[in-house]
């Protein structure tokens, strides 16, 4: 039997999603339709739609399931190929750090839930552990966002030599640790205990001072300052 799908060409213009984006509101645009745009054409036998579409089903119609997804995984599409999948990944990172650049305007750490928000942007889609570090100044004010080190799924290693050699090197007075737990659980590991107690320690002898340590969740997070655990 012969297939029917017909290029974005062949539709009536208002239907096209360029044109929607351009003249109407582009909320009226579905997801869909925009990954279409990026995708820029499809395939021989289905339109960028289509692949859009199924794009999406690997997310299961989520953008935040989809932004999980690596460009590998994109390219389990029949039709999308590496061109394709690595536009796709990098609109995907870009909305992401938008989302970040957005939460950190706050010029001063106040609470613990402004620094949350602004790590669960950065954080919360990776799939391995990642150890970062805020580095602040007499006021507060966030000098320097670091990752110090990458780890598997369930765990990373950050060296506490290696984070007060950049605490020096920043001028930081104080600091704020944290890392991320894929599994989604916020609940402290006992290495987790012990290594903020060991940079906590650490940075007493050069008079820094060691914030907090958080850690994210998707949904949640976990401050060791809130529960008085520094």
């Amino acid at each position: 039997m012969q297939e029917h799908n017909h290029s974005i060409k062949d539709w009536a213009k208002d239907d096209r999603p360029r044109e929607k984006l351009l003249s109407k509101n582009p909320m009226s645009v579905s997801n869909a339709e925009l990954i279409a745009i990026l995708l820029n054409n499809g395939s021989r036998h289905r339109s960028a739609l289509d692949l859009a579409r199924e794009l999406l089903l690997l997310g299961r119609n989520n953008l935040m399931e989809l932004g999980k997804l690596s460009a590998y995984e994109f390219m389990k599409v029949k039709g999308v190929g590496k061109a394709k999948a690595v536009i796709l990944a990098a609109a995907l990172e870009l909305g992401r750090r938008r989302q970040a650049s957005t939460a950190v305007e706050f010029p001063i750490v106040k609470h613990s839930s402004d620094v949350a928000r602004y790590l669960q942007q950065m954080l919360q889609d990776l799939r391995q552990e990642v150890f970062v570090v805020l580095f602040l100044n007499r006021a507060n004010r966030i000098r320097h966002t670091e990752i110090i080190s990458t780890g598997g799924i369930t765990a990373t290693i950050a060296d506490p030599r290696i984070i007060l050699k950049k605490a020096l090197e920043h001028e930081a007075v104080s600091l704020i640790l944290s890392h991320n737990h894929p599994s989604g659980s916020t609940r402290p590991s006992k290495a987790d205990e012990e290594l903020t107690i060991k940079i906590r320690d650490g940075a007493r002898l050069l008079d820094i001072k060691l914030l907090d340590h958080i850690i994210i969740g998707q949904d949640a997070f976990f401050s060791f300052a809130d529960q008085g655990l520094i």
